[in-house]
């Protein structure tokens, strides 16, 4: 399985951004896409996930209401909008696939995603 994350860039304060995913190689019935982020100095921290179609998204309380997970199927891309972005959210940004339904705590976890994408660097200025 081949993730590649793209999309990043530098933006201002209360801009929006959108991060792309593509999802290429095996590929299995059912699996779940994470987003994470890893600031400068900090640990890698969880940001979203959804199913393989995008649905039954979750978000870290620090961006829910922002940002909001969806998958174009044609293309098998999944994508995380990011609007009203702050400074804080100035990070690298990695998609993650776990070839199951983790839930909860699991969900979370970066130790629970067996593929990672590359990273794209996310920088907001303020």
């Amino acid at each position: 399985v081949q993730l590649q994350a793209s999309g990043g860039g530098l933006v201002q304060t209360g801009d929006s951004l959108r991060l792309s995913c593509a999802v290429s190689g095996r590929t299995f019935r059912l699996y779940t896409v994470g987003w994470f982020r890893q600031g400068p100095g900090k640990e890698r921290e969880f940001v979203a996930a959804s199913n393989w179609s995008g649905g039954n998204p979750v978000y870290a309380d620090s961006v829910k209401g922002r940002f909001t997970v969806s998958k174009d199927n044609a293309k098998n891309t999944l994508y995380l909008q990011m609007s009203s972005l702050k400074p804080e959210d100035t990070a690298v940004y990695y998609c993650a696939l776990d070839p199951g339904l983790p839930k909860g705590y699991a969900l979370r976890q970066v130790s629970t995603y067996n593929y990672w994408g590359q990273g794209t660097q996310v920088t907001v200025s303020s």
